[in-house]
């Protein structure tokens, strides 16, 4: 066991392949006074828990989500103001179906499908056959053909199911897909991954361990950024190769083939609407609405509901469905929905316009249901009127008598699980993708690393001059270990603030001090407040150097702004606030930990301005990341300090149970470095990797 009083330094850059580096040991840093360090920490520990935490900025995040939505809304909109005529329209069409594709990224090649019936069951006037095909090479999906008893080809239906956690067997879809064969329209309804038969992360029952559904989701598809896919792309894909099955039938009419699905189901719709030519009717439920009400509404959605750079190319829900223009698609809304049904009226609205220009007004159609989220009845039959008058197979006035199936009766496995019939994860395909990624990427540093990161990060340029900042009253004793302190909130962007506390022992309430050269930086993980007031390594650092002025920061969304949207305590919820802004940044093409490295970058600004010349930049945990890339850009960052430091992306990329928060799913960023690389070139500022955290610890 080490004796030393310091934090253990592991050998990060040995263990990651990359050699064994000569980096100062921390010893150079802290000098003799780490036993005085070890025993002023313990009391701090133990006095701050009486003070209240600080939450000076919760709305921040949410008021400037709200303002970058609407911008793009508003670009969308003068866009669709344009169409004038009729030529106008086909290429608006035109367009929103290549800016889809470029969010959705490329589709694979086409590979056998290997389809399977396993089990075929006779109804009164339908059968329902248990199928298994391939959507990738040994990628199981597994779904249900529900076939009316009819003579010659008949019209077919995909049918994508919504978030339940026995996929295909929901009643409600059980429901369409039978309501469908009884009126003389095939459907073939295939459960999601991580639903139903294809459960991710199986348990020895052969459950999901993280309880499936939604959970699985976004474990599996937050780390997918990492390699630059997106897990709507799969289920897209799952999807289209459900189509390529049905077409593979002989009782199906090809020129009448439709897609529906209900909450996450109408979400897969909307998106196969865009991305699919060959459907000829579309019927998304309980998804549509607009992405502006979704953001103002706190609403957040799975990770395949977030197509990546959607809000950077002024798409909203009602260009997916235009990418179909002119083909019947009719919206299916609920009064007593949580996706606002007034967006879904603003959809149909653009989308009538459209349409009225292409000749086919009667084409695009609105129901809101009385109900609250759901395929109910009524939207059902909605959804059969409108398939039957665009095929021409009239529909029952009301829904027919329907029996629903026992869930094992529509099992298409011998064990009710894909996982045991030999069918990879997709967590593997991500696995071999990063491993192949990384065999192929070449070393970058100096100014090709610099510009690498500046791109993936999206940083936008930084202007001359230092932000301005605003100098925050005190908020009482808060038992620092200084007799005074001052917080600025320095606007590292319009509607953005960082928030810096400089701690003194003298009362500090005006413009930052000048006159001295050397200064410490902390970037705090959770709350530079709390952080202050009990942690052992803030404390080392500020009794290393004595003579530097010392200042801790939350970046945005952290600490003194952390969001208190998207529910009471859900902050690191699935679908809390640190997910919500994590994903709509995707979306804008600004991922947030670009915005957070911009605010460390533009206080590094403020602190040369007042005279800072000899910056020491540490930060730990979720704030060593930002730290990080902030060093290898800024020439202010003499010296480096990173405790708790992620060790690489690719960790995360490949680690099934990676714990760190979707705002550090950097899009692409394994296409084109990884961290050790930035790790490497921060040498020559003396870092200190202390202690480094894998994939698995990143909710500390």
């Amino acid at each position: 066991m080490d004796s030393s009083p310091l934090p253990r330094r592991r050998d990060f850059l040995q263990t990651t392949g990359m050699g064994l580096m000569s980096l100062p040991v921390l010893q150079s840093i802290f000098g003799n006074t780490g036993n005085a360090l070890a025993q002023t920490a313990a009391p701090a520990a133990t006095a701050a828990s009486a003070v209240p935490a600080l939450n000076r900025f919760p709305r921040m995040m949410q008021d400037w989500l709200v303002a970058e939505v609407r911008a793009a809304e508003q670009r969308g909109n003068a866009r669709r103001a344009e169409l004038k005529t009729k030529a106008d329209a086909e290429a608006y069409v035109k367009s929103v179906q290549e800016r889809i594709r470029q969010c959705f990224g490329p589709l694979p090649e086409k590979t056998p499908l290997n389809a399977k019936v396993t089990k075929t069951l006779e109804r009164d006037g339908y059968s329902i056959e248990n199928v298994v095909f391939e959507s990738r090479p040994n990628y199981l999906v597994t779904g249900n053909l529900y076939l009316p008893n009819s003579k010659g080809k008949v019209p077919g239906v995909i049918g994508v199911c919504g978030h339940s956690l026995n996929g295909k067997a929901a009643e409600a879809y059980q429901s369409f897909a039978q309501g469908l064969a009884r009126q003389g329209q095939a459907c073939f309804i295939i459960d999601p991954v991580g639903q139903g038969e294809r459960f991710q992360y199986l348990n020895e029952k052969l459950g999901s361990r993280l309880g499936g559904g939604t959970t699985e989701h976004n474990q599996m598809g937050a780390p997918q950024a990492l390699i630059g896919e997106f897990l709507g792309t799969w289920f897209v894909w799952d999807g289209i190769r459900a189509l390529d099955y049905l077409l593979t039938r002989k009782e199906i009419d090809p020129q009448h083939v439709g897609v529906t699905g209900n909450s996450g189901g109408g979400t897969q719709t909307t998106w196969l609407c865009g991305m699919e030519p060959r459907f000829t009717m579309g019927a998304p439920s309980c998804f549509v609405t607009t992405f502006r009400r979704d953001a103002e509404n706190e609403l957040p959605q799975d990770m395949e509901q977030c197509p990546p750079r959607v809000l950077a190319h002024d798409l909203d829900h009602s260009d997916f469905l235009a990418a179909m223009a002119p083909k019947p698609v009719i919206i299916l809304a609920q009064e007593k929905d949580y996706f606002d049904n007034r967006g879904s009226t603003e959809t149909y609205e653009r989308l009538k316009k459209l349409y009225t220009l292409l000749g086919k007004p009667e084409n695009i159609q609105l129901h809101i249901g009385p109900d609250p989220h759901g395929y109910s009845q009524s939207n059902r039959e909605a959804m059969y009127r409108f398939f039957g008058k665009a095929t021409g197979i009239p529909a029952a006035a009301a829904e027919p008598a329907l029996t629903i199936e026992k869930d094992e009766e529509l099992l298409c496995t011998p064990k009710g699980q894909v996982a045991e019939s030999g069918s990879r994860t997709l967590m593997t395909f991500t696995r071999e993708t990063a491993d192949k990624l990384a065999a192929k990427r070449k070393p970058l540093n100096g100014a090709a690393l610099q510009e690498a990161v500046r791109q993936v990060l999206k940083l936008p340029a930084i202007a001359d001059a230092p932000p301005d900042y605003r100098i925050l009253r005190g908020v009482g004793a808060r038992k620092y270990p200084t007799k005074g302190y001052c917080t600025y909130a320095v606007e590292t962007e319009p509607m953005i603030h960082a928030l810096v506390t400089r701690l003194s022992d003298e009362a500090l309430t005006s413009r930052l001090p000048r006159g001295q050269s050397k200064a410490v930086l902390y970037i705090a993980h959770r709350s530079a407040d709390a952080e202050l007031r009990s942690d052992p390594f803030v404390q080392e650092l500020m009794a290393a150097e004595p003579d530097a002025a010392f200042f801790a920061c939350d970046v945005r969304g952290i600490g003194d702004s952390q969001p208190d949207t998207c529910g009471a305590n859900q902050f690191l919820g699935r679908y809390g606030s640190h997910y919500f802004y994590a994903a709509y940044s995707q979306m804008l093409d600004r991922p947030l930990l670009g915005q957070r490295t911009f605010d460390v970058l533009r206080v590094l600004q403020v602190l040369a301005a007042a005279g800072h010349t000899e910056i020491h930049l540490a930060g730990q945990g979720w704030g060593a990341v930002p730290a990080a890339f902030a060093a290898v850009l800024s020439p202010a960052v003499k010296q480096v300090t990173l405790k708790h430091a992620l060790t690489s992306f690719h960790d995360l990329a490949v680690h099934e149970d990676q714990q760190w928060p979707t705002a550090f799913m950097l899009p692409q960023v394994l296409q084109h470095f990884d961290l050790p690389a930035c790790y490497q070139a921060l040498e020559k500022q003396k870092l200190q990797l202390i202690e480094p955290w894998s994939a698995a610890d990143g909710m500390k």
